[in-house]
């Protein structure tokens, strides 16, 4: 059948990538366009071929074998076939298993049944080395791509690359037509000219001793805003780091750190603000309750009608790339557009850095589908956190300020 195929070994194609862009083979530090990546593959296999392609099988390792987010949007893409195998973890190292077996498996069957004539395998593991030989001896032509190695050496098997037909190596500016390293924040898209409260939540450390020493230190350090140390806007508007506090800034701190001339909210000088996975106020007073207009502010759950919700999580799946800061703006958009009285809105804005609880559950919810939990603890990471609620208020901010202000009696 004259036909290529693509058979990716994901785990060596971005571990690759990643160390030939950032410097290691962690996937966490490159950020990865699939729609491109998979065109490009698709262009290369055809044009090196000279055959149409039949189908890009996408061989990954998840955890559990649940799909993550890439694997969702993957395999709703023409012409792409997901197969995936167990993601473990062993001394601190997560690891691939049973990937290699499904790609031997599924070369030996196309090639036994003449399912194409030309197979394109991206892989470096010599353990498909009895598998190319057995496609070979079917009469398929077995081209071998290689990821340009870091240090300008092999980062494949020299046996594999012996028995290859034909092989081609996928340098760097291949690569990072649909590839690129991440910034060392973490944050791949930050908001132009960020207020400087975000980026006090987005620059903060992590909690080093617990957050109950964190609130401790909290309450020793003083309350006057300019002597929070933190990231501020000078006189001419420009950004100035200066040193940041010791432990985990809480929403009160950041509530300090307001731009001039803005509105501060004042909230009870006996509350402790921390931040945490469900809750914004703690240690309340006598048990006081939330409230009345925090109570009646609705869900995203409650203001989406079930066309909607179809909507979002084909939007989830096809666009979505699960960054912790774009999490929380497409969360924030969608629940602001879907808003019938927008005074909850404004409402809203005034509790600032405060995120209801009810609110910010659901907010880390919906985060939490899309790969961001730590699966050692099924929690958040602290810093992820920070950057979901940062991209939600950004949201919010550029809706409150966009928006003029109701006339005065």
């Amino acid at each position: 059948m004259d036909r290529c195929i693509v058979l990716v070994d994901a785990g060596y194609l971005l571990g690759a990538a990643a160390s030939l862009l950032a410097g290691e083979p962690s996937r966490s530090r490159i950020t990865v366009d699939h729609s491109a990546l998979v065109q490009g593959l698709r262009e290369q296999a055809e044009s090196e071929t000279e055959r149409p392609l039949l189908r890009i099988y996408w061989f990954d390792g998840a955890p559990d074998r649940v799909p993550q987010p890439e694997h969702r949007r993957l395999r709703v893409m023409p012409r792409v076939t997901v197969r995936l195998g167990a993601l473990t973890r062993s001394d601190g190292r997560w690891a691939q298993k049973g990937v290699d077996a499904a790609m031997h498996a599924e070369l030996t069957e196309l090639a036994r049944n003449r399912a194409c004539s030309d197979v394109v395998l991206v892989t470096g593991d010599g353990d498909l080395l009895p598998g190319m030989m057995a496609a070979k001896e079917h009469g398929v032509a077995v081209h071998l791509w290689a990821v340009q190695a870091a240090d300008g050496d092999y980062n494949q098997s020299e046996d594999l690359v012996a028995e290859a037909d034909e092989r081609r190596v996928l340098d760097r500016t291949w690569i990072t037509k649909a590839v690129r390293a991440k910034e060392l924040g973490g944050i791949c898209a930050p908001p132009p000219v960020p207020r400087p409260e975000i980026a006090a939540i987005l620059s903060a450390p992590l909690p080093d001793s617990g957050l109950a020493r964190a609130a401790e230190r909290t309450a020793e350090e003083p309350e006057h805003p300019s002597e929070h140390p933190s990231t501020v806007a000078s006189e001419n508007g420009a950004q100035e780091r200066v040193p940041a506090p010791k432990g985990v800034p809480t929403p009160k701190d950041l509530a300090a750190l307001r731009a001039p001339g803005a509105q501060t909210v004042q909230h009870p000088t006996t509350a402790t603000l921390r931040w945490s996975s469900d809750k914004g106020w703690v240690d309340r007073p006598g048990g006081v309750a939330e409230p009345s207009e925090v109570a009646s502010m609705p869900t995203l759950a409650q203001v989406t009608t079930a066309e909607q919700r179809w909507a979002d999580r084909e939007e989830d799946i096809t666009t979505v790339g699960g960054d912790p800061y774009e999490v929380g703006q497409v969360f924030a958009r969608r629940w602001m557009g879907r808003l019938g009285d927008q005074g909850h809105l404004q409402k809203l804005s005034g509790m600032y850095p405060r995120i209801p609880h009810r609110i910010d559950g659901e907010l880390l919810r919906y985060a939490a589908r899309f790969g961001l939990l730590a699966h050692k603890d099924d929690q958040i990471d602290e810093h992820d956190r920070y950057a979901i609620r940062a991209g939600f208020w950004r949201e919010i901010d550029v809706r409150t300020t966009a928006e003029p202000a109701p006339a005065g009696d």
